[in-house]
């Protein structure tokens, strides 16, 4: 079994500043995408940032220059340094993660249970 627990969200004044950590526990050989969706009221789910195992990186366009995805391979974690923050970034961010359990095994997608952010004043 393999759990993905997500911590720092919360309420944010526009122009502020919030780091979302994301980690991943449990039967896990090996760890190929992490990253951060969101979704808002009424809208659909959408990718906001993904770092591959070897550091390669892809952003939602209306993040970019704003967020900063990291990760720590060691401690299968993944981080999403959120800067400038605007109240259009309110949403529930999940952390999603594709990995493997065993050797040579299929690649599974997993998913956080979701954190609020919300940027208001």
């Amino acid at each position: 079994q393999v759990q993905l627990v997500e911590s720092g969200g919360g309420f944010v004044q526009p122009g502020g500043s919030l780091r979302l950590s994301c980690a991943a526990s449990g039967s896990i050989f090996s760890i190929y995408t992490m990253g951060w969706f969101r979704q808002a009221p009424g809208s659909s789910r959408e990718l906001v940032a993904r770092m591959t195992s070897g550091g390669d990186t892809m952003y939602l366009d209306s993040v970019k220059g704003r967020f900063t995805i990291s990760r720590d391979n060691a401690k299968n974690t993944v981080y999403l340094q959120m800067n400038s923050l605007t109240p259009d970034d309110t949403a529930v961010y999940y952390c999603n993660a594709e990995l493997a359990t065993t050797v040579r095994g299929p690649v599974y997608e997993f998913w956080g249970q979701g954190t609020q952010v919300t940027v208001s004043s």
